[in-house]
């Protein structure tokens, strides 16, 4: 059984999260990117680790992906976030803090194979208690693709703008063995089928509420 969810039309304000710069473009890019068609939707953005090259991609890419204004950039260490739970808390309520009060948070999956990645979606929940929140999958070679719960339909050209502005935002990562054109549109193709579509982005909630009314 599936059921089809409609946001309401009028002003939206979004908060993604994100352990690595590209984590928040990869898993949501797609939502984000349709949003921004939709008009009247305020994003922010949060990326808790990144050298000064990888921070001024995050930068970029939050340009490219709709962000509202600068992404905030505390500058932990990549792979290290469990050993500073301290600060990663601290980043995420001082963003939250200076924030307007969201109608969604993206971040990423609780059960996510990567150490920052599970830190950050498994405190979100505990920072974010009222809003819709989403948690993103970034696929990787740990292959630890999960079961989603909640598919969001891409528009054809949505998906190919995501992946185009994925590969202008992060030149760094293009080395690597698994970061290809053919790789970000099988995993939306793949949920896409998952969710009768051709293209969609995947995401699992632990809660959601709805009115009636």
């Amino acid at each position: 059984m599936s059921a089809h969810v409609h946001l309401p039309s009028g002003p939206l304000t979004v908060l993604a999260i994100g352990a690595h710069p590209d984590d928040i473009e990869i898993g949501c890019g797609g939502a984000l990117l349709s949003l921004e068609r939709r008009g009247a939707v305020d994003v922010r953005m949060l990326v808790m680790t990144g050298t000064e090259e990888r921070r001024a991609e995050a930068r970029h890419g939050a340009r490219l992906f709709g962000a509202s204004r600068e992404p905030v950039l505390p500058g932990l260490l990549d792979a290290r976030l469990p050993e500073h739970w301290g600060a990663v808390k601290d980043a995420m309520h001082d963003f939250r803090d200076s924030s307007p009060s969201p109608d969604i948070v993206f971040a990423p999956r609780v059960d996510d194979a990567h150490q920052d990645h599970a830190l950050v979606g498994s405190l979100a929940s505990t920072v974010w208690r009222g809003p819709l929140l989403l948690h993103y999958e970034i696929p990787k070679w740990d292959g630890d693709q999960g079961r989603p719960n909640v598919y969001l339909p891409l528009a054809d050209d949505v998906a190919v703008d995501k992946v185009g502005r994925l590969n202008e935002a992060y030149p760094s990562q293009h080395s690597r063995v698994w970061w290809d054109d053919e790789f970000f549109f099988s995993i939306l193709r793949l949920r896409g089928a998952e969710a009768a579509t051709r293209y969609a982005e995947a995401f699992t909630t632990r809660k959601l509420t709805f009115a009636l009314s």
